[in-house]
């Protein structure tokens, strides 16, 4: 429910904070006032957009915030659960402020939003009703929600149904796509072929241009390699240029303190390290050695790994950077060649699934279209029973299914709306025969069976919908929308005195101006005010006692009728 609204600098609203309570809230006031702008700054808050423009003359920015309770409305907390947007003591900020320079700031909780998110939330929050809105019912997208939104039991059905349809269209989707590939696949074929070919033949093996070019770089440099060992040999051995090597160094050391040992202990350890020094020093002679005696420089077998780090070169510049990059295009080409090799039986495959998903489609579709017409009947019998008690005798209204010439998202059915005002003429497609009035009932009339059935946004907002009526049908009206906020928080902007006088909160709307500029106030009537008001909007400027008398007569009948409609309601 929409508890309060705050607007700065909208327009005709310098700022505004009015406070709104459950039931019927009406706004009347003289036309000009900026009644509208009102409506347009919730707007705003519900995601419609926004221009520069309206900001007021004079300022930089507007800014328009609404706070929301949320009691038991369980789809707005899932819904801001999945936009991280956190929730306490059921209370909801929505704020949004513009800038002359463009800037769009949206925030919820303090979380800054964008404005898809929030025309997403608005859905949940608000259902705004005016004269231009009538012409939704004749959207195909709309008349089936209503429709579906009046059953509990289409619901689960409708799921079924669509889930069999998406799984239809999109096996024929990937058919579709298959057959028109299949033009490139011989093409593609020749290609993949030769690349496995090429790849295939090269015998890779893992991380084997790493040891390749690890062995070719040690073959390349033999001659140095050569002339390391030697003359580390030497320096450890002995030989022709050093005839005392390090070994013999160590002996000889060895000897000495062996020999000084005799007279002094003091340096048994330092013979101990020299020892053992000695003994790896000589391991690892023996492995220069050995190292050296192995090393043969092969003229042969440096061209035989060169020619081979050439294919490896040739094909990682193809395929990929690496050795790993070459082996994993040629996996991916191999399973492309097997689907594409396995073309027919792949497309036979489809063609069965396609099969059995359309005949699953359309056993969900005709479940649904049973439940569907069980429910249009008894939703166009509501609704046609609302357009009674507005005033319109011989209305006849209809929710007509007929067969869809194919399958689609909503169905295996087409939905109208048929509708006929006047005895003798059968119904006809309401956007064909209905008048604007006319129009404007049979959606008041849905909006008073949705309202019943709670499955429309916690707070709605009548517009001015009352324009070109009067009289008896005003009266009409009235009750309906009274009995809408019997189930729903409404504001409503009216200047019939029929309507006003169902308010359980009436605010009124003037304007004031001071020096060169104009401003919209908004408060709240007392009783007495209430009552003055009445008689304004039903006798013009001039009120009389009479038309006191007959305003307080208005709102003494408009409680009883209230009493009666939310008592019928509780039940």
């Amino acid at each position: 429910m929409l508890k309060t609204l705050t607007v700065w600098n909208f327009a005709l609203l310098e700022h505004v904070q009015i406070e709104f309570d459950k039931g019927l809230n009406i706004l009347t006031g003289e036309t000009g006032a900026g009644k509208s702008i009102l409506i347009d700054s919730l707007g705003a808050i519900l995601g419609q957009r926004m221009s520069s423009e309206l900001i007021r003359t004079g300022c930089d920015w507007l800014r328009v915030e609404a706070v929301f309770t949320l009691e038991g409305q369980s789809a707005v907390r899932e819904f801001l659960a999945q936009q991280a947007v956190t929730m306490e003591d059921d209370v909801l900020i929505i704020t949004r402020q513009i800038t002359r320079g463009g800037k769009n700031m949206i925030l919820i909780n303090g979380c800054h939003v964008t404005l898809t998110v929030l025309r997403a939330l608005g859905v949940f929050l608000v259902d705004i009703h005016g004269q231009n809105e009538n012409l939704a019912l004749l959207q195909t997208g709309n008349q089936f929600a209503l429709l579906d939104g009046s059953d509990e039991r289409l619901i689960p059905l409708l799921e079924d149904y669509q889930q069999s349809y998406v799984r239809w269209t999109g096996h024929q989707k990937e058919l579709a796509a298959k057959e028109d590939a299949a033009r490139d696949y011989a093409q593609r074929i020749d290609m993949l072929r030769w690349q496995d070919k090429e790849i295939s033949e090269a015998k890779l093996q893992d991380h084997e241009d790493e040891e390749l070019e690890q062995e070719i770089r040690k073959l390349t440099n033999a001659e140095k390699i050569a002339g390391y060992v030697e003359a580390s040999y030497e320096l450890l051995d002995g030989g022709d240029k050093m005839p005392l090597g390090v070994l013999g160094a160590l002996a000889k050391i060895k000897q000495n303190l062996e020999a000084l040992s005799r007279f002094d202990a003091s340096l048994d350890e330092a013979r101990k390290m020299v020892e053992d020094a000695s003994c790896q020093l000589q391991e690892t002679s023996y492995e220069v050695r050995d190292y050296g005696e192995s090393l043969a420089f092969e003229p042969q077998r440096l061209d035989q790994l060169q020619s081979r780090m050439d294919v490896i070169y040739r094909l990682r510049k193809k395929y990929g950077a690496t050795l790993a990059d070459v082996q994993q295009h040629h996996a991916q080409v191999k399973e492309e060649l097997a689907a594409m090799e396995n073309y027919d039986d792949d497309i036979l495959a489809l063609k069965k699934a396609i099969a059995a998903d359309h005949q699953a489609a359309l056993a969900a579709a005709a479940v649904l279209t049973e439940q569907r017409t069980t429910a249009a009947a008894e939703l166009s019998h509501e609704i046609e029973q609302q357009l009674l008690a507005l005033g319109m005798p011989n209305a006849r209204f209809l929710l007509k299914l007929s067969p869809a010439p194919e399958l689609t998202m909503d169905g295996a059915e087409q939905l109208s709306m048929l509708f006929s005002a006047n005895v003798g003429e059968a119904p006809k497609p309401v956007q064909k025969v209905a008048s604007g009035g006319e129009l404007s009932r049979i959606a008041l009339a849905v909006k008073t069976v949705s309202a019943a059935r709670g499955d429309t946004a916690s707070s709605m907002v009548f517009d001015e919908i009352d324009t070109g009526i009067g009289g008896r049908t005003a009266q009409m009206v009235a009750e309906r929308i009274a009995q809408v906020a019997a189930y729903k928080q409404v504001l409503c902007i009216t200047h019939l005195p029929q309507i006003a006088c169902m308010a359980d909160v009436h605010l009124y709307i003037s304007k004031r101006v001071s020096g060169e500029q104009t401003s919209t106030e908004v408060r709240r009537l007392s009783p007495g005010e209430q009552v003055s008001e009445i008689a304004r909007m039903a006798s013009g400027v001039d009120v009389t006692a009479a038309s006191l008398d007959n305003a307080r007569e208005m709102l003494d009948n408009a409680k009883l009728k209230k009493a009666k409609q939310r008592g019928s309601a509780k039940e």
